[in-house]
């Protein structure tokens, strides 16, 4: 049986409606699994029936995260944020933690890893964390912006068998300080964590890059999002 992957939703707030970007759904599909969007909404108990048919869970990318959640005060370059989703997210990490359900985190996914397991966040890298490396590409996004380092003896450099990787890029906020009990996988030029891991448990991974726009092309794209897949086919029931 192929692994169901529940993926949280992307909110359009002037729209009043969510949705998916393909690439989300499509990479998952020809990684081997069977991906599904979940309803917006911050109903534990909905959100855990939901949960017990699901073999792993997808964080995408998204809006900002509202800085009260890692005790900040809002900074003037902050963008939108959304707490429907925020709530949404704290509720149904704790409960694939509690599950030791699969997680994969894109972007946003890996900055609310981080920030739920007790980090912070720069709210603007370019006027926060200023650097040379330009963080936020103009599409297409399919190619590289910017090279990693890979932590040597990470399960990522083990899966992609490399010191280095070259990524897209598409964010203006990113990691400051790392979550409890998480660890670094790879790391920018700059200094910047854009790969995270919590050993801990069996899966649970977060990359700042976007591999829904980058699978087609990029063999370690692939590789992540099969490495994600393999997690949650062993938890199928």
């Amino acid at each position: 049986m192929k692994p169901s992957i529940a993926i949280l939703p992307l909110v359009d707030t002037d729209r009043d409606s969510y949705w998916m970007l393909p690439g989300y759904m499509d990479g998952l599909m020809e990684a081997g699994a069977l991906p599904q969007m979940m309803p917006l909404t911050v109903d534990a108990a909905d959100i855990d029936a939901y949960l017990q048919h699901a073999d792993g869970v997808l964080l995408p990318g998204g809006h900002d995260l509202d800085p009260a959640l890692y005790g900040a005060v809002r900074h003037g370059a902050c963008g939108e944020t959304c707490g429907p989703l925020d709530g949404m997210t704290r509720i149904v990490f704790g409960r694939a933690l509690e599950l030791d359900l699969p997680v994969l985190g894109i972007c946003r996914g890996l900055q609310a890893i981080n920030v739920l397991c007790g980090g912070t966040l720069y709210q603007d890298l370019p006027s926060q964390h200023a650097s040379a490396v330009d963080h936020h590409m103009a599409a297409p996004y399919d190619r590289v912006q910017h090279e990693v380092r890979l932590v040597e003896g990470s399960p990522l450099q083990r899966l992609l068998g490399t010191a280095t990787l070259g990524v897209n890029s598409y964010h203006h906020q990113g990691i400051a300080l790392l979550g409890e009990g998480l660890e670094a996988m790879a790391t920018a030029p700059d200094g910047l964590v854009e790969a995270i891991r919590r050993p801990s448990s069996r899966f649970v991974w977060g990359v700042q890059w976007h591999p829904e726009f980058s699978y087609r092309k990029d063999a370690a794209s692939r590789c992540i999002l099969g490495a994600f897949v393999q997690a949650a086919a062993g938890t199928v029931r």
